[in-house]
């Protein structure tokens, strides 16, 4: 039995989500749909954080500062 790969609904579309994808990665901001489905997926139930805490821990976690800790920028 041979597999044939599926082709892409919209290659621009999927263009774009890559670029997307990769710039978020290169300032360090992953992706938040990426967060929310490893949530549902491994923690069932649980809580899941709103974009906008989602959005100001992933830049504490880069940039430092919050809680007692010093800020940087670099």
């Amino acid at each position: 039995m041979t597999t044939h790969p599926v082709p892409a609904a919209n290659p621009l579309l999927e263009a774009g989500r890559y670029i997307a994808q990769s710039f978020r990665l290169m300032v360090g901001q992953p992706s938040y749909d990426t967060y929310v489905a490893h949530r549902q997926r491994t923690h069932p139930g649980e809580p899941v954080m709103s974009y906008e805490a989602f959005f100001r821990e992933r830049q504490e976690a880069r940039y430092g500062g919050g809680k007692g800790r010093m800020g940087r920028c670099c």
